[in-house]
């Protein structure tokens, strides 16, 4: 369905009006020539004029209210864009020293740097045939260094891997009494 406020640009809208405009002029010259006709023709032209110009200036009304409402709307999304990528910029700050922080305490366990890759890939969820594939390696050394990992650092397997940097992130909400 048609929409006078979808007409593709201002290309649209100019010969949308040009054409109303020059059915009202048309309708005018008529009007003009016609002066020996009766009253009720003039009138019925007088009507079309009328109704050509008024749909000129509706159209141009609708165009002008669409086209502020798309102005507020862009300065809307433009404004959501921007809280966006300062909280973007604020959380990879963020996982940025949390990383850093896991590589540190991974480092402080003595891991070597194999099994500090297994142990990043453990917590990210990996199984050991996904990090065999990914590593290249087989999947009997993947696990030779998952264990030395839970040797190394203290802990039972993946579970508490997970649990021993996830534990202090995952905060419960503040309770109302607080």
């Amino acid at each position: 369905m048609w929409n006078a406020t979808d007409d593709g640009g201002v290309g649209g809208r100019v010969a949308l009006s040009g054409l109303l405009l020059a059915i009202a002029a048309g309708g005018a010259v008529d009007l003009a020539l016609d002066r020996d006709a009766g009253l009720l023709h003039r009138a019925f032209e007088l009507l079309l004029l009328a109704l050509s110009l008024g749909a000129v200036a509706w159209l141009w009304v609708g165009w002008a209210t669409e086209r502020r409402r798309l102005a507020s709307l862009r300065a809307a999304s433009d404004a959501t864009r921007a809280e966006r990528d300062a909280w973007r910029e604020r959380a990879e700050k963020l996982l940025r020293g949390l990383g850093a922080e896991i590589d540190e305490q991974l480092r402080r366990w003595q891991l070597s740097a194999a099994e500090r890759e297994v142990a990043l890939l453990l917590l990210k969820g990996f199984g050991h045939k996904e990090i065999a594939a990914l590593q290249g390696r087989s999947e009997r050394t993947v696990r030779q260094h998952a264990v030395a990992v839970y040797r190394k650092s203290g802990l039972a397997g993946r579970a508490e891997l997970s649990a021993f940097f996830l534990e202090d992130l995952l905060l419960p909400p503040p309770s109302a009494d607080a």
